[in-house]
């Protein structure tokens, strides 16, 4: 519920209202971050989308998580005319800095009942070098 604006803020109020702007995007993924048995869970809600519907990358460091719902209801008479239509999008993403000696062999996924699980390792694996063999004449 938005209270009466002050003098001092009156017009930012007014030229930030949600009416003003329908092209806003939402980011409702709540997300918990806490330390379990020398890893990082993240519990992200994302009540209302599928398994297919959610998409998990790891990319220059950044472990991007995003989910895309469209849904498409019609209600038909008898005769085959649509009776009722209802069209559904939705679109949330979010990042998290993990940084870079982390490679997706690293990271778990799971989803159950609405709730995104991710683990990773609370201690960074070591960076590798890439074996480059020399060929022997």
């Amino acid at each position: 519920m938005r209270y009466l604006p002050t003098l001092d803020n009156l017009f930012d109020d007014i030229f930030d209202s949600d009416f003003l702007t329908p092209a806003r995007t939402i980011n409702n993924m709540r997300t918990d971050i806490k330390e379990v048995d020398g890893q990082y869970q993240l519990a992200i809600e994302l009540p209302g989308y599928d398994k297919d519907q959610i998409h998990v990358e790891l990319k220059d460091g950044y472990l991007n998580v995003s989910a895309d719902a469209s849904k498409t209801n019609e209600d038909k008479d008898d005769k085959g005319n649509i009776i009722r239509s209802e069209r559904y999008h939705g679109t949330c993403s979010r990042s998290f800095y993990v940084g870079e000696n982390y490679k997706p062999e690293d990271i778990n996924a799971k989803f159950d009942n609405g709730e995104l699980l991710i683990c990773l390792p609370k201690e960074k694996p070591e960076q590798v070098e890439d074996n480059h063999f020399i060929a022997i004449e």
